[in-house]
């Protein structure tokens, strides 16, 4: 099953809540879990680069300069843009790297960003991470947001462990390996378990930390985020 509309993110909290009777008050004290979904290809996975570790609004700003700069933020279009140009987006030189390797894949041919939809989780994070620049979150939250993959859970995601930590009541954050125990919990609906931790912590930190995302959700926040 993939994650792509707001029924399968019902489906999935139905699923969540009966297997597991913690997540009941923390789903109450969230409300409505967007489903925040990004087309497959390079532009859902260029969205994701530009989010690697800095902030939704540091990323929202350059992702939105970006789609001005090029209209469509596609694979061709990319790699037109000369080394100044991405600079003066706001892009890293590691990010510049990263994103021309990945438009290079696709225009290749070596990358089927559709065709990891359909494929098993671990080969698709295999594929992309065998890009420079794509490290395991990259790939996850590509799977979880473009891919519709209904089983993972990005446990290298800062927000996301301080939101399990808050909403479980842990003695400290947990680290990735900690929370990929803890994940097993929420299979086969992980990636469910994932936006309803997102939100979580959007409720209770007043501060959207999901991954900034290529669309028309890249422009605004998510449906739980309180000004």
């Amino acid at each position: 099953m993939r994650i792509l509309s707001d029924h399968d993110v019902s489906l999935g909290l139905s699923a969540l809540t009966e297997r597991d009777p913690r997540l009941i008050p923390i789903l109450a004290a969230t409300g409505p879990v967007p489903l925040r979904r990004s087309e497959p290809g390079f532009s859902g996975l260029a969205a994701i680069i530009v989010s690697q570790m800095i902030s939704k609004a540091s990323a929202a700003a350059i992702w939105n300069r970006l789609v001005l700069r090029l209209g469509t933020v596609e694979a061709q279009a990319f790699l037109s843009l000369a080394e100044e140009e991405c600079r003066a987006v706001g892009l890293s030189a590691a990010k510049i790297k990263a994103l021309r390797a990945a438009a290079s894949a696709v225009e290749a041919g070596s990358l089927d960003l559709d065709g990891l939809c359909s494929v098993d989780p671990q080969v698709a994070i295999a594929t992309l991470g065998a890009l420079p620049g794509i490290g395991r979150w990259t790939a996850e939250v590509y799977l979880v947001f473009c891919a519709g993959h209904c089983d993972i859970f990005p446990v290298g995601d800062v927000a996301l462990q301080s939101a399990v930590a808050d909403a479980l009541c842990l003695d400290m954050r947990p680290s990735a390996r900690v929370l990929e125990g803890l994940s097993l919990a929420w299979s086969p609906w992980r990636s469910v378990a994932a936006r309803l931790f997102w939100a979580f912590y959007a409720q209770r930190m007043r501060r959207d930390a999901a991954p900034v995302l290529a669309g028309p959700d890249a422009a605004k926040p998510a449906r739980n985020q309180l000004k």
